[in-house]
């Protein structure tokens, strides 16, 4: 398997407010139907096992964006809303966090009982996986959770993270059984996290060898590097910079949403009566739902649809995250009905903002963009884990286009 790449998750142990773990839950839900209605559960799967997308969404969630709580609160969010629905879906989500990760096995039986899958072989996929991570790959990070993703066809995800009090870093795994060979030679899409120097890793596949000597006569241990493809290294800090995002993504998506009435793009005169700063929001959902893998390099631009709960890059605007939430949900309730015009409509923002980077040009107020969410924040009912956002004085003409 190809891995896709590490990151820096740096350790959080902070909570997420029940306000903002309900609209996750709504959020997750809405993004899952419309990849479901417009790409399948295998692109569903495929997605959750790319680290920079998994990344994104829990971004745009309004979760702290580098943090690797996005982890465990991303699915738990997506367990709690997927999983009443699994049936109509045909997406299932097993384990969780600490205890809940040992329901794992249990919880597959069960999904073999209702889709006719092999019970027995997708329990064995998950306890190799875990023992994989926790001990073939021997990195220090010990697992405290686990997510098993299976789709009613067969084709499954995991999702894992071991924690390393000593450096305050977590490391996030990822399988996807597409294309799997066997769970001993190179098994994972990615695995997640800050480069300590050599590990042993008796998956690779120049360890074959090793591997067999280890059960032949369990000698000499094996002196090996993960190898790494790409690096998605997330800093420490929990403000986000401008050297954290690609300013020409992030300023061509606000010049579609408030350089331009709707009524000046024909694609989304369908979503007329939606402010502003909704759209901006809408945008950046859009490209989670439709972008391609190439777009999820810089997670924290996703920050601009919801802020973060922590505050940062501003307080999670509690008016626009419900106005997107509906607008979803409402697109994907007229899709199921067979009316998708205001799906395309929201998938045609992407589009826009997409074409308008090539002759884009950012200029340097980044930072006066992030002063003026969080003046503005009180207006959206604005909040973190801290409380209510509060006017903080008048904006003074800052505009929004970033070029």
């Amino acid at each position: 398997m190809q891995r896709s790449g590490s990151a820096d998750l740096p350790l959080h142990y902070g909570y997420v407010p029940q306000w903002l773990a309900e609209r996750m839950a709504k959020l997750g839900l809405a993004v899952t139907e419309s990849i479901l209605l417009e790409y399948g559960k295998q692109e569903m799967l495929k997605r959750l096992s790319d680290p920079f997308w998994f990344q994104s969404l829990g971004a745009v969630m309004g979760m702290d964006w580098h943090s690797s709580g996005i982890t465990t609160s991303v699915m738990g969010a997506l367990k709690r809303a997927i999983n009443p629905h699994s049936k109509e879906l045909g997406i299932f989500i097993c384990g969780g966090k600490g205890r809940f990760s040992k329901e794992a096995p249990g919880e597959l039986l069960s999904v073999a009982e209702q889709t006719g899958l092999d019970g027995e072989y997708l329990v064995k996929c998950s306890k190799l996986s875990a023992k994989v991570d926790n001990t073939a790959v021997q990195d220090g990070f010990q697992l405290y959770t686990h997510n098993f993703i299976v789709s009613n066809t067969g084709e499954w995800t995991v999702i894992q993270q071991g924690m390393s009090e000593g450096n305050s870093t977590a490391r996030r795994y990822h399988w996807h059984s597409e294309n799997l060979k066997n769970f001993v030679e190179e098994p994972h899409t990615a695995v997640c996290g800050i480069n300590l120097g050599p590990i042993l890793n008796v998956t690779a596949v120049e360890a074959a060898s090793t591997r067999d000597a280890m059960i032949a006569i369990t000698k000499e241990k094996p002196e090996l590097m993960m190898q790494e493809i790409q690096q998605l290294i997330l800093p420490a800090h929990h403000e986000i910079h401008a050297e954290d995002v690609d300013l020409k993504r992030l300023g061509s998506v606000l010049w579609v949403a408030h350089e331009h009435s709707l009524n000046n793009f024909e694609e989304l005169l369908l979503l007329k009566g939606v402010g502003p700063r909704t759209v901006q929001s809408l945008a950046l959902v859009s490209e989670v739902i439709h972008g391609t893998p190439s777009r999820f390099k810089d997670p924290a631009r996703f920050a601009f649809a919801h802020g973060g709960k922590d505050g940062h890059p501003f307080p999670v605007p509690i008016k626009v995250y419900d106005e997107t939430i509906s607008t979803l949900q409402t697109a994907v309730q007229k899709a199921k009905l067979g009316h998708t015009d205001k799906q395309q409509a929201i998938k045609a923002l992407h589009t826009l903002a997409a074409k308008a980077e090539k002759d884009f040009i950012p200029n340097e107020r980044f930072e006066e963009l992030i002063e003026k969410e969080k003046n503005d924040s009180w207006k959206y009912d604005g909040r973190t884990v801290f409380g209510r956002a509060k006017p903080r004085g008048i904006t003074k003409g800052v505009q929004l286009r970033l070029f």
